[in-house]
């Protein structure tokens, strides 16, 4: 059994309104997944610095950052960024361009955890409903040509407020949904904007949104996780 979540950490700004990397990892800490897909992990100006550095990662925390190469002094591409084990073992990375009428993308990497490979890809998905659809279509379609299939997780901020239609409805098609439940605003959660999907070569055990102190407080999105196996 594998343990995945999804964060939109907001660049560490919680909710009242201060930065705080070390409060965003002390929320990682109580999730305690072994995969983690992170949106808004880099500065958004500038050299897009990452917001959790490499000495915090190795302070805090149990995981290692998963490189990509796009820039220098970011963890992820277009704030996506994905987070593993320390003893996990990287297969391979790349980022997906996505089409965008803003700055949007995802990341795809191949892991062995524990004896078992996972596809996983995190994402950030557009504020429009249009271009949303487009980009679930891209990922779709990125993951169907790749050379190698693996059992795949998907996960992240898909903005989507509807209950199953727009961008739910083609995901649909080739993934099952993990029943998480609402993560946004983290106050007071109305809406389920950040979603956990799966191949149907795997199950899912327990699904659920990490609600405590620390991640009420830390950014206006929830965590939410998922414990998944082979079908």
């Amino acid at each position: 059994m594998i343990k995945v979540a999804s964060y939109n950490m907001r660049k560490s700004i919680g909710t009242d309104r201060r930065r705080s990397p070390e409060r965003t990892l002390q929320v990682l800490c109580e999730i305690d997944a072994d995969v983690i897909a992170l949106q808004e992990a880099d500065r958004r100006f500038g050299t897009r610095e990452a917001v959790l550095t490499t000495h915090l990662l190795a302070e805090h925390g149990d995981w290692k950052a998963i490189p990509l190469g796009v820039r220098a002094r970011s963890m992820g591409w277009h704030g996506n960024a994905l987070l593993v084990r320390r003893d996990a073992q990287i297969l391979d990375s790349e980022a997906i361009h996505l089409p965008s009428l803003e700055p949007r993308g995802a990341v795809m990497a191949d892991v062995r955890i524990r004896g078992q490979i996972l596809r996983i890809v995190g994402m950030h998905l557009d504020l429009s409903g249009l271009w949303r659809r487009r980009q679930a279509h891209a990922i779709v379609a990125h993951l169907q040509a790749s050379t190698h299939q693996y059992p795949t997780v998907l996960m992240g901020d898909l903005n989507e407020w509807s209950a199953n239609s727009g961008c739910l409805h083609d995901f649909a098609q080739h993934f099952d949904f993990a029943q998480t439940g609402k993560s946004f605003h983290a106050r007071r959660p109305m809406a389920r904007l950040d979603r956990i999907m799966i191949s149907r070569d795997l199950r899912i055990d327990d699904a659920g949104v990490h609600a405590s102190l620390q991640s009420r407080n830390a950014s206006d999105h929830l965590p939410v996780w998922a414990t998944v196996r082979p079908a």
